[in-house]
């Protein structure tokens, strides 16, 4: 659904579309559609987007926006993430109104999870 002047779509670098394919898919349930060799287009629960082919990364550091997923159980999405060849790059930390941690996909994308509950 379209909603005026709403966040519509997000786009990030991936250097191996197949493996962010399988990531994505494992960890998230996302569902990929394949647009070419470049281009791998996803729908999450809340959101669409899609991954194009590059060999950049997208991390805070770089200033680059954070997108940051929402999970009930932190140890669990975290245990997924590792499992399935993410890092783990700032472990949980609590700040107000919750808690979260920091991961890198499997091309070094830095994303963040949290939770309301204090860890």
């Amino acid at each position: 659904m379209e909603i005026h002047e709403s966040i519509n779509y997000l786009e990030l670098p991936a250097k191996d579309l197949k493996a962010t394919e399988t990531f994505f898919s494992a960890v998230f349930g996302w569902k990929f559609v394949a647009y070419g060799a470049e281009y791998l287009a996803f729908t999450d629960k809340t959101i669409e987007g899609g991954f194009y082919k590059s060999d950049l990364a997208s991390k805070v550091s770089n200033g680059a926006a954070l997108v940051v997923f929402y999970s009930d159980n932190l140890k669990e999405t975290q245990e997924k993430i590792v499992t399935n060849g993410g890092t783990i790059s700032q472990e949980v930390f609590s700040f107000p109104g919750g808690s979260r941690f920091h991961f890198l996909d499997i091309n070094g994308n830095e994303f963040a999870v949290w939770t309301k509950e204090q860890q």
